[in-house]
């Protein structure tokens, strides 16, 4: 019966239990020890649209009386296969940033238990891209491999630092397009998401069939995602020297410092013009004027692989590269390290 209380073993006795809680989107009971990104917090929770099977993991320094570590994962309940996130651009584990690697093992290990008695057959994490928060990434890098989970697939994550300038950071070419822009009027805007949403997400719309993008959200669950979280999202566009919108995005605030660019759109009429240099421009200084560190572009992939084409874009704009992870496993199966 739930919730339990599964005390760790080995080098982590007698300090450390793991609580698993069922439900949508249960808040720890002791308090966190980290700053939670927003996919990992009950308010993002309860918008992914969990199935009916959902188990959240926290993980308990019973000394200090705090929780170091949790990791939600959901399941199909007419699957055996299991994954964190459910809906989100990730999810998975999040940690104190001291938490030792072999403690770190060692929950994973009681999360995999457990799964395993509720008739999960395989588990999928999809963490934050390295960029977030480097160290952390590579320690769960190493323990999940070492636990035998198989890393596909490996994808391309750009960012801009916002403690660098936006505009000397940019491609000879971008620098002539932002100049361009600003001598067609071009301008970037802050625009009320209440009012202006459906027709945002109509010309985010238009523009992704135009281009043979699909579009993954509909609606409801973008109207659902700004009313939930209201602090958190934010609704941009780029608008001609008649007013009319010549791009459109979403940002939404993953954590105090950083910022993420989510469905940027731009019809092909305006290709000539590439406002998107001038809405990450805008993105950039919105983002450093409001103490932020570090501004997600997102991956650069396509069915077949990577978007040459857009990841070539994002590093004109001063993007840097890193990697973002995906780690799958089959419960029951011996760790690799060990076979």
């Amino acid at each position: 019966m739930l919730p339990l209380l599964v005390p760790l073993s080995g080098a982590a006795a007698g300090h450390y239990a793991v609580r698993v809680l069922a439900g949508a989107a249960p808040a720890p009971m002791l308090p966190l020890a980290y700053v939670p990104w927003l996919y990992l917090t009950p308010a993002h929770q309860t918008l992914q649209q969990q199935p009916g099977e959902a188990l959240h993991f926290f993980l308990e320094d019973t000394r200090a009386g705090q929780t170091v570590a949790q990791l939600p994962v959901a399941w199909d309940p007419a699957e055996r296969a299991a994954r964190s996130p459910w809906r989100a651009p990730f999810g998975a584990v999040q940690t104190a940033p001291d938490l030792p690697a072999d403690v770190l093992r060692a929950f994973l290990e009681v999360v995999e238990t457990t799964l395993l008695a509720h008739g999960v057959g395989s588990l999928t994490l999809r963490p934050h891209a390295f960029a977030y928060e480097p160290a952390a990434s590579a320690r769960l890098t190493a323990v999940l491999t070492g636990l035998g989970y198989h890393i596909a697939p490996v994808e391309l994550n750009s960012y801009l630092p916002l403690n660098r300038d936006y505009s000397t950071h940019l491609h000879p070419s971008e620098q002539r397009r932002l100049r361009k822009c600003a001598r067609h009027g071009l301008r970037f805007e802050q625009e009320p998401p209440l009012l202006l949403l459906p027709l945002a997400y109509e010309f985010i719309h238009r523009c992704r069939q135009e281009k043979g993008q699909p579009l993954n959200m509909s609606l409801e669950q973008l109207q659902e995602l700004f009313r939930g979280l209201p602090r958190h999202c934010f609704l941009f566009s780029v608008r001609d020297a008649a007013g009319e919108w010549a791009a459109v995005s979403v940002a939404i605030q993953v954590r105090a410092d950083v910022l993420y660019h989510f469905l940027p759109a731009s019809p092909l009429a305006y290709n000539h013009l590439s406002p998107m240099v001038l809405m990450n421009a805008g993105l950039h200084a919105f983002g450093r004027a409001s103490g932020m560190r570090l501004l997600d572009l997102g991956i650069s992939a396509v069915p077949a692989g990577v978007d040459q084409s857009l990841l070539r874009f994002k590093s004109h704009i001063g993007g840097v590269t890193g990697l973002k992870l995906t780690f799958s496993k089959q419960l029951g199966m011996s760790d690799s390290v060990n076979e």
